[in-house]
């Protein structure tokens, strides 16, 4: 029995490994978003930073490991058996929740979901026990007052971030303006001061104040002269600040660099333990149990982890280097990045979110509110605060989401509220701290335009809606997986060890291919980072051909796919055309807005003249997409009820159309994506002649229709006129197409 509790600890520490490398793919964005995203420095150089940064909070991480040992339950109560029941089952619920959040992109809570797991996991047992022991209550099983403070602190850390950061970063912008290298002169040294000041509080005195590996003595000395050491360096930083400016030095990025170092160390030391607190608390029941347990699984209690965490300094090393590896080398970790970066950028981009009815409704309102509310402003008052806001003069770095200024607000606000509340052994959550500050600060600087408001207030709900359904999903599948484990016994354990282990390599051979989809749009990446108008003309043209020449393509299979699947009389083919049809209209919607984003940024001249070809080739694009639906919806509606299948006839009239129609759009498709139009006019002249054959073959149509008596065979007739009326409407749209593909290329 002993050997089999040993391979479950050992599979608890690989999921530890795991869960080191999903967790941190997750929650690098909370320190790495405001260095990327407004481009202080190299890449490199941000990473090492971060990386210097997790290295020390990972070391001084000890004391937090107590959450996962006795801060949700009381471990007295439970026995070394089910103890390990619910370390088991929380770990295996852990790697797959956040996994799956990843690959969807979409910023979780590392925290909510280990303290809802231990949560249900802890409650089922606790249900199971009092049942059997009514002397027992939920006291006596739950550390019920500092499980409700933790999840109280999680989730007013949602709203306090979002205000804090509107403040913040509103007096911020109306001291600095866009133009912030114009103000620095008397303000700079005072800012940078403040934030230095914060920051070397919350680091060195609370942080390695309260280190394990600092003295009694020096930590005493420290609590003494708090205010003293504060004061000599808010003047000594202020002094330094100015000094720097004065050598020209960027202060704000000298913050910026700073702040991500103390953001990183601050979600080391809260959020270590939500990846490796389990574990070791998992590893040290086992030796308890190894040592004191006398054989006896189920009736040896374990009151060992009420004692606080003596976590080996070679441990959080080991697991440090390994954050350090994911955050580095990950993809999922670059995706939520972009989720947030997006969320929060200065200008308009591509939108990742769409528009909901929800995010309508606030956006509407606020507006509202925000109209009334300006009409008790004073005008000259509201002119000078507009005049502070104005971003015609904004200062970007190329390629940057938004500036320095609201960057160095984000990490030095976002790392005092995180290491207070690590201080106070309250594990808030690193990811609703950054994230809800990056939004309020994004808000403040008026990024979410009338243009963009609806989408980026979709994406927030999304995102705070997930980790709404993160602590649900958490809380029930640990209660279920605890309680299947519970009743089954090792043989369950097991069972769910390997579906763990099926579920990884599956959920990482699926994001591997959905990575590859979406290099294909690197090109307008490329358009949105650069400025030259010029080399934005060149990749909007590849852009341009390469999703019409898609489209036509596209077109074409689905065609087929229609026809062949009435002949067939295949349902299941014509349900899922009609779900890619769908799909395509949707994503050529969003190809029309990034589009028409770097448009708006290539030569007046060029844009001027080419306008109208490409909204000509854009709408041909989508008309495809409706013609196809024109054409589906009958013929499906016909398969559905089981009507008279199509005519032998019929096939073999319209099959010499088909092929025609194939083998101009083959042509055409070649032209498209090569951008020479070799077989320009031979190709319109042929499709013309084809529409006039068309005419004939309906005209004939019509007059079978009216001699024949049958009325079993009007269904079916009318599925084959229509057919033959959207071919000709397909002909005409790829005429279109291949016309303003031409135009828009300069031919």
């Amino acid at each position: 029995m002993e050997a089999i509790y040993l391979v479950i600890v050992v599979f608890l520490l690989i999921l530890a490994v795991f869960d080191l490398f999903v967790g941190v793919s997750n929650d690098a964005v909370n320190f790495l978003n405001s260095a990327i995203g407004a481009k202080v420095a190299k890449f490199r150089t941000v990473m090492f930073v971060a990386s210097l940064g997790v290295l020390v909070g990972a070391v001084m991480s000890a004391g937090m490991m107590d959450v996962a040992r006795h801060g949700i339950m009381h471990p007295v109560n439970y026995s070394f058996h089910e103890v390990m029941v619910i370390f088991l089952a929380v770990m295996v619920t852990d790697v797959i929740i956040l996994d799956m959040f990843n690959t969807l992109g979409l910023p979780t809570s590392t925290t909510v979901s280990l303290v809802f797991e231990l949560l249900g996991g802890t409650f089922v047992l606790a249900l199971i026990k009092m049942s059997s022991d009514p002397s027992l209550t939920f006291n006596d099983m739950l550390n019920s007052d500092k499980a409700l403070s933790v999840i109280i602190a999680i989730f007013v850390s949602v709203a306090i971030a979002f205000f804090f950061g509107i403040i913040v970063q509103w007096i911020s912008r109306v001291i600095f303006t866009f133009n912030y290298k114009k103000h620095l002169r008397y303000t700079i040294a005072l800012f940078g001061g403040i934030s230095f000041t914060f920051l070397t509080y919350f680091i060195f005195i609370k942080g390695l104040g309260d280190s394990p590996f600092i003295s009694d003595g020096f930590r005493s000395w420290i609590n003494d002269n708090t205010q003293m050491l504060m004061c000599v360096v808010f003047v000594g930083s202020t002094i330094l600040m100015e000094i720097l400016h004065l050598l020209r030095v960027n202060v704000f990025k000298f913050i910026v660099l700073l702040g991500t170092f103390a953001l990183a160390m601050a979600f080391a030391g809260n959020d270590l333990v939500n990846f490796i607190g389990v574990p070791l608390a998992g590893l040290s029941s086992y030796q308890d149990y190894m040592a004191n347990g006398n054989g006896d699984p189920t009736g040896f209690l374990m009151t060992s982890l009420m004692e606080s965490a003596k976590s080996p300094l070679l441990y959080l090393v080991l697991a440090g280097i390994i954050m350090i590896v994911a955050m580095t080398t990950s993809k999922k970790a670059q995706n939520v990045i972009k989720t947030s970066v997006d969320l929060s950028r200065q200008d308009e981009g591509d939108e990742m979110f769409g528009s909901s009815k929800a995010a309508r409704s606030v956006v509407r309102f606020t507006q509202e509110t925000g109209g009334a509310l300006a009409r008790f402003v004073p005008r000259p008052l509201a002119r000078w605060i507009d005049a502070r806001f104005q971003k015609d003069d904004v200062i970007l770095e190329e390629g940057a989401a938004f500036d320095i200024v609201r960057a160095a607000v984000n990490l030095v606000l976002a790392s005092m509220l995180i290491i207070f509340g690590t201080n106070y052994k309250l594990p808030l959550s690193t990811t609703y701290v950054t994230f809800m500050v990056a939004m309020g600060t994004s808000l403040a600087d008026r990024a979410w335009s009338r243009e963009s408001a609806v989408f980026r207030v979709t994406g927030v709900i999304s995102v705070i809606g997930g980790w709404f359904i993160t602590a649900g999903v958490a809380f029930a599948a640990c209660s279920i997986v605890c309680l299947l484990m519970y009743f089954g016994g090792i043989a369950v354990m097991f069972i769910f060890m390997g579906v763990v282990v099926f579920l990884l390599i599956r959920s990482n051979i699926n994001y591997n291919k959905k990575a590859k989809e979406e290099k294909k749009d690197d090109v307008f990446l490329l358009m949105m980072r650069t400025r030259d108008p010029e080399i934005v003309w060149d990749l909007l043209t590849k852009h341009v051909s390469r999703t019409q020449s898609f489209v036509n393509r596209f077109a074409m299979e689905h065609l087929n796919k229609i026809l062949d699947g009435l002949e067939s009389e295949n349902h299941h083919a014509l349900s899922k055309c009609q779900r890619e049809l769908k799909t395509e209209q949707e994503q050529l919607k969003k190809f029309r807005r990034k589009e028409l984003l770097a448009l708006r940024r290539v030569p007046v001249e060029i844009a001027a003249e080419r306008n109208t070809w490409y909204h000509l080739g854009a709408n041909s694009d989508e008309q495809f997409v409706y013609c196809l639906k024109r054409m589906l919806e009958p013929i499906k509606e016909h398969i559905d009820n089981n009507f008279n299948p199509v005519p032998q006839l019929y096939i073999d009239e319209y099959r010499p159309v088909r092929e025609k129609i194939s083998d101009l759009m083959g042509r055409t498709e070649k032209m498209l994506e090569t951008t020479r139009f070799t077989e320009y006019d031979e190709v319109l002249a042929e499709a013309d002649k084809l529409k006039d054959e068309l005419s004939v073959i309906r005209k004939h149509h019509y007059d079978r229709m009216q001699s024949d008596h049958d009325v079993s065979n009007l269904k079916i007739s009318l599925v084959y006129l229509n057919i033959l009326q959207e071919s000709q409407e397909f002909l005409s749209i790829m005429r279109h197409q291949l016309r303003a593909a031409n135009r828009f290329c300069g031919n």
